[in-house]
């Protein structure tokens, strides 16, 4: 029933398939047990934990529930050295991406990159630092520190959170610049939508909240403003006893696929030309009533002994490659 056991240092992390992680959802939902799980982007596989808070094989900190105490305080000195792929072959990519989206009507997709990385830190040592909303650490596979909500529930309400839209805020005047640049207000406008499409499938009476507000992230190299939405949708009455199956309906996540879906992920798959994994899938938190998820962005993944940041943003017709590429490269950083 599962699809991988991976052993590190005498600890067992079970990997399971997708359907396996829906049906387990499902039935800690109707039982009300708290559970952590996650499922990568191409729906493949992911993992599940019952009372999460009481195992350390996966360490996460949701806000302020986890299994770990509060970042411990910054390190003194770190080495933290990325070659990101050249200008000239990201736009290669970006480019042939453009054309399958005139090609196809599609208005908006998700184009990322994957960096090798080199850092003094290991991947506990930036879990165990990093500041963030959600921090999640799979121990052979992954770190994330994600500032992007992907669902939440609160009285019988749905909320969701699409992130689109990052600027330096060195750059002079940086929030009124992105909060009036037509192209971004374009491409977090379609992500909305979408957004509302998806939570069409499970809820009703959905609306926007709060419309393209600005959030500050702090990192080793300064600091990043991103533009959220809230996105809010009412839930039906027995929404806990298939919570895994309902959740799985709103995947892969809006914000980091595009629209039309279905089209835009063929895009993507064709411009990156590798799987994306637990990048930009998503993480939750069941605590025994409501759920809360991220997005599996700003994060750092372990293959055979080599470490890469997965990184990105969102590509409309009008986006412009040397811009979209600063951006991509400004999202390789250090929470701390």
């Amino acid at each position: 029933k599962y699809s991988d056991c991976v052993f590190l240092h005498y600890i067992c992390i079970m990997f399971y398939k997708t359907d396996n992680i829906t049906d387990k959802m499902n039935r800690a939902g109707q039982a009300q047990t708290p559970f952590l799980f996650g499922i990568d982007y191409e729906l493949n596989e992911g993992f599940f934990v019952e009372h999460p808070e009481q195992q350390n094989e996966i360490l996460f900190r949701f806000g302020e529930v986890g299994n770990v105490a509060q970042p411990s305080s910054n390190v003194d000195t770190i080495t933290f050295d990325s070659h990101p792929v050249s200008f000239e072959d990201y736009k290669i990519k970006f480019d042939n991406a453009i054309e399958q989206m005139k090609e196809k009507e599609v208005e908006l997709i998700n184009l990322t990159i994957k960096t090798p990385l080199a850092t003094s830190l290991l991947l506990s040592d930036i879990f165990n630092h990093s500041k963030a909303k959600y921090r999640i650490h799979v121990p052979g596979r992954f770190v994330c520190f994600s500032p992007e909500t992907f669902v939440r529930t609160a009285h019988g309400k749905l909320y969701s959170y699409p992130m689109k839209g990052t600027i330096s805020a060195d750059v002079p005047d940086a929030e009124a610049t992105i909060i009036n640049n037509p192209k971004e207000i374009a491409e977090h406008t379609t992500a909305v939508e979408l957004v509302k499409e998806d939570l069409s499938k499970i809820g009703n009476n959905i609306h926007t909240r709060r419309f393209r507000y600005v959030e500050t992230i702090e990192n080793h190299r300064g600091k990043l403003l991103q533009v959220s939405s809230e996105v809010e949708a009412a839930l039906p009455n027995n929404f806990n006893d298939n919570i895994g199956s309902h959740i799985l309906k709103l995947l892969p996540a809006g914000s980091i696929a595009g629209y039309p879906k279905a089209e835009a992920l063929d895009i993507i798959n064709a411009a990156e030309g590798e799987p994306r994994g637990y990048y930009s899938g998503i993480a939750g938190y069941f605590d025994g009533q409501d759920i809360d998820c991220c997005v599996l962005i700003r994060f750092i993944e372990e293959t055979d002994g080599h470490l890469f940041f997965r990184s990105g943003g969102g590509i409309t017709l009008n986006s412009r490659s040397e811009y979209e590429y600063r951006e991509a490269i400004q999202k390789i950083y250090l929470p701390f």
